[in-house]
C-alpha cells in the first residue's frame, strides 16, 4: 500500500484510489471505488474517482515535476497550490463559474475538486458545431468580476500586493514568455510549422521586422504589468460547458498580469472555432461564433464599467475619463493577445485541434493563413480595436482574403 506522507510520487489509478480512501473522507467506508486517468493536457495527471454504488465522483489533479508536452519544461509543483487557491478565490469573486474545491495536498502536489462530467470541453463541443447562447454572458461576467475585483481599482494596494506575492508563478510565466511572445516570431527549432504554411510563415511573420518589434514591446509589458489576477491560459480547452452552465478550469498559469491577456485568449480561441467552422461546419455556426466574439467584447466592457462604478475604492480611479482610459488599455491588450495566440498556436509547439483536425492539406494551410493574417492585424493595429464589431470585422476581412 502506498504511503502519502513520506514524499511525492506520481500516482497511477490504483494509487489514486488509495489516496482517496486514506486522505479525503469524501466517500463512505464501504464505497466501491473505480478510477480512470482522464488527463489529456500538456502538464498534469487527472484522475476521475467514482463510487460504483452511489455514482458520486471527484476529480484528482496531480502536478508532475515536468510538463507532459515536453520534458524540456521543468515545473514547480507549487502550481497545484496556486490552482487550488485561485479556484477558491474565483468562486468567491464569480460564484458558479468554477468547480468547487474540496482538498489540496502539498505532499502529493494534488488538488481534489468537483467532477464536471455532465459538462464537456468547449473546444470539442464547438468542433461538433454545438452552440451555447449563454456563453458570452457567462464568460464576460466571469472575466469582469475576476479581473476588476483583483485590481488596484477595487482593492487596497497593500492587500493587492500581498496577492501579487502569493501568486508569483515564474516557471509557468516563463512558458508563456517563450511559447507565446518569443518563439513563434522567429525560426525557433522548437516551433512546429505545418509544411503547407511554412513559406507563408517565413515571409509574413518571421521576416517582418516591424512585427518583431511589436512583439518585443508586448513581451516586456506582459512581464511588467501586475494589473489583475489573471487565469493565464483561458482558452476553450480550459472551459467546461453545457447549455446552461459555464465552468472555467485549469488556472495553474495564474499570476498578476495584464487583464487583457484573459480576454484576448478567449477571443482567439473562438476565432479558431470560427475558422474551423468556415471549412467544416454550417454557415449558421460561423454566424453564431462571429456574434459570440462580438458579444464577449461588448458585454465585458459593459459589465467592467458597471463593476467599476460599484467597487472602485481608489480615489484617482474616479477621476472623470480615467475608467474609459483604463478600459481602452485592456482592449488594446485584448487585441494584442488575441493576435499572439492566433500566431503561436499555428507556428509554435502547442497547436489546437480546431486547426490540426482539418484533413485536407490545402484547406488546413488556408485556415492557418486566415489565423495568421488576423493575428498580425490584431498585433500591429491593437490600438484600433474598441468594440466587438471591430474584432468581428477584422476576422471577416482576414477570411475574405483566403476563400474556400
Amino acid at each position: 500500500m502506498a504511503v502519502f506522507t513520506d514524499g511525492y510520487f506520481t500516482m497511477n489509478e490504483d494509487e489514486a484510489i488509495e489516496f482517496t480512501k486514506a486522505k479525503l473522507g469524501f466517500f463512505p467506508a464501504d464505497a466501491e471505488l473505480t478510477c480512470k486517468e482522464i488527463g489529456d493536457g500538456n502538464l498534469n495527471y487527472v484522475f476521475r474517482v467514482v463510487d460504483v454504488n452511489s455514482g458520486k465522483s471527484i476529480i484528482i489533479k496531480q502536478a508532475g515535476p515536468v510538463a507532459r508536452i515536453s520534458d524540456e519544461f521543468k515545473l514547480s509543483p507549487d502550481r497545484n497550490r496556486i490552482e487550488s487557491e485561485i479556484l477558491s478565490l474565483q468562486d468567491k469573486l464569480a460564484p458558479g463559474f468554477v468547480p468547487k474545491m474540496y482538498h489540496y495536498d502539498p505532499i502529493m502536489n494534488c488538488c481534489v475538486m468537483e467532477d464536471l462530467s455532465d459538462h464537456e470541453i468547449m473546444r470539442g463541443a464547438l468542433m461538433k458545431h454545438k452552440q451555447f447562447p449563454l456563453f458570452a454572458d457567462h464568460i464576460s461576467t466571469f472575466m469582469a468580476q475576476t479581473l476588476l475585483l483583483t485590481s488596484d481599482v477595487a482593492m487596497g494596494h497593500k492587500e493587492k500586493k500581498e496577492l501579487v506575492k502569493s501568486f508569483i508563478n515564474p516557471e509557468l510565466c516563463e512558458i508563456s514568455e517563450d511559447l507565446v511572445y518569443t518563439e513563434p516570431f522567429y525560426d525557433c527549432p522548437r516551433n512546429d510549422v505545418f509544411p503547407g504554411s511554412r513559406d507563408f510563415v517565413r515571409e509574413f511573420i518571421w521576416e517582418d521586422r516591424k512585427l518583431s518589434l511589436e512583439t518585443a514591446k508586448l513581451k516586456f509589458e506582459f512581464m511588467a504589468n501586475a494589473q489583475s489576477l489573471i487565469h493565464g491560459d483561458l482558452h476553450t480547452g480550459s472551459i467546461f460547458i453545457k447549455e446552461d452552465s459555464t465552468k472555467v478550469i485549469d488556472p495553474e498559469f495564474a499570476f498578476y498580469g495584464p487583464a487583457g491577456y484573459d480576454v484576448g485568449n478567449v477571443v482567439a480561441n473562438l476565432i479558431f472555432a470560427y475558422v474551423n467552422a468556415l471549412f467544416t461546419g454550417p454557415s449558421d455556426q460561423v454566424e453564431y461564433l462571429e456574434r459570440t466574439i462580438s458579444e464577449v467584447i461588448d458585454l465585458f466592457k459593459e459589465k467592467f464599467l458597471a463593476l467599476w462604478d460599484e467597487n472602485s475604492v481608489e480615489r484617482t480611479a474616479r477621476y472623470e475619463g480615467f475608467r474609459e482610459y483604463y478600459l481602452d488599455s485592456i482592449l488594446r491588450d485584448t487585441a494584442a493577445v488575441a493576435g499572439l495566440e492566433l500566431c503561436r498556436r499555428i507556428i509554435g509547439l502547442a497547436h489546437v485541434k480546431d486547426i490540426t483536425s482539418i484533413e485536407q492539406p490545402e484547406t488546413r494551410a488556408m485556415a492557418e493563413k486566415i489565423c495568421l493574417t488576423a493575428g498580425k492585424e490584431f498585433i500591429l493595429n491593437r490600438e484600433l480595436f474598441k468594440t466587438g464589431g471591430d474584432f468581428a470585422k477584422a476576422i471577416r476581412q482576414s477570411a475574405a482574403v483566403f476563400s474556400k
